[in-house]
């Protein structure tokens, strides 16, 4: 990928569009600071619980890409959660990144196409580090890989997406059960999509 990660966090801010706008967000040096609206979250389910109300920093991508966002993982109250974002429309989406539930940081991937999934993995000893989220794009798959500072990628989750589909990504935070969450952005990348699954 080329450029830094801080160069693609201002680039992104400089030229993405919001799905609705945070409460705050501005940089203070190299981080950027987003505090999110309480009850904010992306989540769609077919008994008619509905969320379309999460704070993401998005820009239409083209083919196959990959993404990946670096935060500080400083948040510990139910569902805070940071990550990034690929969107098609209101029904097609997919976020991944650590949501805070039950009690520890998880590590997860939420898939919707008309009704969201949610698959987790406790990740406690990632708790106040910089963690990165990567979700590749490539065909009709979206492979997304996470670790934090120090570690070795490793793979969370492979979903379907229509080949066809125009997607836009970015950032994502949001606060569903609390106001004040602001989630520390360290970096972005946009470039190209991984080589292999494995």
């Amino acid at each position: 990928m080329s450029g830094s990660a801080v160069e693609g966090l201002r680039d992104l801010v400089a030229t993405g569009t919001w799905t609705h706008e945070p409460q705050a967000a501005g940089f203070d040096g190299d981080v950027f600071r987003v505090t999110a609206v309480e009850g904010s979250d992306a989540w769609t389910t077919s008994y008619g619980f509905v969320h379309d109300s999460e704070h993401a920093l998005l820009r239409p991508t083209d083919g196959s890409f990959s993404v990946e966002a670096s935060f500080v993982l400083d948040y510990a109250e139910q569902f805070d959660q940071a990550g990034v974002f690929l969107r098609v429309d209101e029904r097609t989406w997919v976020k991944a990144g650590v949501e805070y539930s039950d009690g520890t940081p998880q590590l997860g991937a939420v898939v919707t196409r008309d009704v969201s999934d949610w698959s987790v993995a406790p990740v406690p000893e990632w708790a106040g580090r910089v963690v990165t989220v990567r979700a590749s794009r490539d065909g009709d798959a979206v492979t997304v890989r996470a670790w934090a500072d120090g570690e070795e990628p490793r793979l969370v989750r492979v979903a379907y997406l229509d080949p066809e589909a125009v997607v836009s990504a970015g950032l994502l935070c949001a606060g569903p059960t609390r106001a004040g969450l602001t989630v520390s952005f360290t970096g972005l990348r946009v470039g190209a999509q991984d080589e292999a699954l494995h």
